[in-house]
């Protein structure tokens, strides 16, 4: 048993049998916690922001989920459940970029491969405007099933997609729904990647070994995601809003203490929504009025998260 299970169970027990004072069980074992000027950023800010917006309209499967009844026959194509996904390059993702250079901030964009093929002169666009172009697949298939060398195909021609429309080297990587396989990682540092998102774990950066190398995690979030919480729950977007603020409000104050980022997830065709993105322009301004908040793309982070010798290690 870990010290600290034995710890917490004993003085469980303890206290419950009125031997020992709680008190005097933390004093003899006291939190240990991070000096507040430790707690920053190594380039002082406070409490990092970091925005995605997934570029997925165009690569989805044909009859791939929409809000319309999934009871389709077999051998049609549900022609108005595909404009639900043309909406995202036609009208989400040019508004969601229109309101990024209103508030001054830049943003990850998760490429889906077979997506920018498509829609090629807008992906562009989005590096053009200064924002980070991240590999996202080449389409929406479930690449932990794929042995080794499919994997890394499947891998690398997204990347060679996004290279091809916008010029632009990505260095991050999102699975499809998360779920990496056994040799994501070992793939992603093969071919010259620097971090991945999936994961949950924590609430700031951390670097892990692969390889031998380090390599950086920069977590992702499902508690503020569009994508869970708009199309999945069916939130009003005062509820998103007030549940992304929430969140926002409790890490702001853990920053005082503990490095923190707050990550927050648009999909093409949700959070480019007029609703959303009044929603999102509102959110954005609020935390601006927070000293120290600074907005940044996630290979910002990650090179952030190499360059400090503080950033946690978890191997």
């Amino acid at each position: 048993m870990s010290s600290r299970r034995h710890f917490i169970k004993q003085g469980s027990l303890a206290g419950l049998a009125g031997i020992v004072n709680p008190s005097e069980i933390v004093k003899a074992f006291p939190i240990e916690k991070r000096e507040p000027q430790s707690a920053k950023w190594s380039d002082g800010s406070r409490l990092v922001v970091s925005i995605s917006m997934q570029f997925e309209a165009g690569g989805q499967p044909v009859n791939a989920e929409s809000p319309f009844p999934q009871n389709i026959q077999k051998g049609y194509v549900d022609l108005p459940g595909a404009t639900w996904f043309d909406y995202g390059y036609k009208e989400g993702i040019p508004r969601m970029l229109d309101n990024w250079d209103k508030l001054g901030i830049k943003v990850t964009s998760h490429m889906v491969g077979s997506a920018v093929l498509k829609n090629p002169v807008l992906a562009k666009e989005i590096v053009q405007r200064g924002h980070e172009a991240a590999a996202h697949g080449m389409n929406w298939s479930s690449q932990y099933t794929m042995p080794y060398e499919e994997e890394k195909k499947f891998i690398k021609d997204g990347v060679e997609a996004i290279k091809q429309a916008t010029g632009f080297d990505a260095v991050g990587y999102n699975a499809n729904w998360l779920r990496r396989g056994e040799n994501t990682l070992k793939i992603l540092q093969e071919l010259g990647f620097k971090y991945h998102i999936d994961d949950l774990s924590r609430d700031e950066p951390f670097i892990i070994q692969v390889n031998h190398s380090d390599f950086v995690v920069v977590p992702y979030t499902l508690r503020c995601n569009d994508i869970v919480l708009i199309e999945g729950r069916n939130f009003s977007v005062d509820q998103f809003f007030n549940q992304v603020k929430t969140e926002f409000d409790q890490l702001y104050i853990e920053s005082s203490f503990r490095r923190r980022q707050l990550s927050i997830s648009f999909h093409d065709r949700i959070g480019g929504t007029p609703q959303m993105v009044k929603a999102a322009y509102d959110l954005i301004q609020y935390m601006q009025k927070h000293k120290g908040v600074v907005f940044k793309r996630k290979d910002e982070i990650a090179s952030l998260a190499l360059a400090d010798p503080t950033t946690i290690r978890d191997f």
